[in-house]
């Protein structure tokens, strides 16, 4: 299969639309009017929708509220950004009140193990989504679809009948036409598909605490508040929605993966403390290229005009605090569960390293999960959507100042350097 070839990115700071989306996007404009990025107002359409009203544990409104006033203050937001805000803040409230409305009938849920899970931390462009996918392929072990992440509960009155297919499917494929439609070259940085493999960001913003959050727009309110407080509760939490996600569809070990975990360690460990970490690493400056190139392209579904410089910035600095976070508690993590994984080794056989982060973690490599895994590969070739040209210097970054800013990363995990 031929690769096509790599492209550069040449509207990032004055994002052009395909025609075919006008009428679209037109239609968002009307829809914007009628959002409302306040906290009373997303908690009652919530409510309204649902016809439930227990959010459980009511810390969260706290958050929520700083997060609004973050996309007021500092979002920029256009039509698109307000409206898929706006949708995202509402279905996050929905999926809250389903999740306790469903512990509230049946709490034998808070008693589900979740059981030695195995935990990809690393930075986005470090190998962690392909690492992901090849274990997700396995069935033995249990992943979080992308459909499933945006709606882990399905509203009792929307229960399918038996042959039919569910609801939240069709929800998510409309979803994915939009924003493929709208960023062609997505898929070339982070392919999104109905049944991927996702990271459980979208999870712990149930609890409105997530680095997900500030891949909208750089937001200094959200971040200072996010990066201040104790993260402990929020994975609590998430644990409690991964028990319900396993009570519902069964599961018994979990394979998840998240960057925010690279500064999250001790909150990660004191939630899972059995499980087993694979911590990943890769040139810093390539990561910081590549994250800042394709934050600035998701850019124009938040605002008309986005500041490449400004988003590289924000990461730049962002990304130094994560790996600053992993240096720092890196050694809290027990060493007999938890393996470094260097991108160029894996790249170099991956298949290899998911045998030998399975040997650490005492999960049977089968000859029906290999063959999975296999499947996969040959079913999604490394560069089959072709790639994006990264420069950084072409976004206000210094790659030598990087370089020297991140030496102290690149010195403890003997990272090898690329370009």
């Amino acid at each position: 299969m031929s690769r096509p070839p790599s492209v550069r990115i040449d509207d990032l700071a004055n994002p052009r639309f395909p025609d075919k989306l006008a009428p679209v996007i037109e239609s968002l404009d009307a829809m914007a009017e009628q959002i409302h990025i306040d906290p009373e107002w997303l908690v009652s359409t919530a409510v309204e929708q649902t016809g439930l009203k227990d959010f459980g544990d009511d810390a969260f409104r706290e958050r929520l509220d700083v997060f609004c006033r973050a996309l007021r203050d500092e979002a920029a937001l256009n039509s698109i950004g307000k409206v898929t805000n706006g949708g995202l803040l509402i279905q996050l409230l929905k999926n809250r009140l389903l999740i306790e409305d469903l512990i509230r009938r049946h709490p034998e849920i808070t008693s589900v193990e979740i059981r030695s899970p195995i935990i990809i931390c690393g930075l986005p462009r470090t190998g962690t989504t392909h690492l992901h996918n090849l274990m997700s392929a396995d069935p033995e072990l249990r992943y979080l679809p992308y459909w499933e992440s945006l709606e882990p509960v399905l509203p009792d009155n929307e229960t399918p009948a038996e042959g039919e297919p569910d609801p939240r499917l069709a929800r998510t494929e409309v979803a994915l036409g939009f924003m493929n439609a709208a960023m062609p070259l997505f898929e070339r940085m982070h392919e999104m598909t109905l049944h991927h493999a996702h990271e459980e960001i979208q999870l712990l913003a149930i609890d409105f605490s997530s680095v997900l959050f500030e891949t909208t727009a750089p937001m200094s309110i959200w971040r200072d508040y996010y990066t201040s407080h104790d993260q402990t509760p929020v994975y609590a939490y998430l644990k409690r929605v991964l028990q319900v996600l396993q009570w519902l569809r069964g599961g018994e070990r979990w394979v998840l993966k998240s960057p925010q975990h690279m500064e999250q360690f001790g909150p990660l460990l004191a939630t899972f403390p059995d499980a087993i970490f694979v911590v990943t690493h890769r040139d810093p400056v390539s990561v910081t290229a590549s994250a800042a190139t394709m934050l600035s392209y998701t850019a124009r579904m938040t605002t008309d005009h986005p500041d490449p410089a400004r988003i590289a910035a924000y990461w730049s600095d962002r990304l130094e605090e994560m790996l600053s976070g992993c240096v720092r508690d890196r050694d809290i993590l027990p060493p007999e569960r938890t393996i470094d994984v260097l991108f160029d080794e894996f790249m170099a056989g991956d298949i290899a390293m998911v045998e030998q982060i399975y040997e650490f973690a005492g999960q049977p490599m089968s000859e029906r999960s290999r063959s999975a895994m296999e499947d996969f590969m040959a079913a999604h070739p490394r560069g089959r959507n072709g790639g994006v040209v990264y420069d950084l210097t072409e976004l206000g970054i210094d790659p030598a100042e990087r370089r020297k800013a991140l030496q102290f990363y690149i010195d403890r995990f003997g990272v090898t350097l690329e370009g």
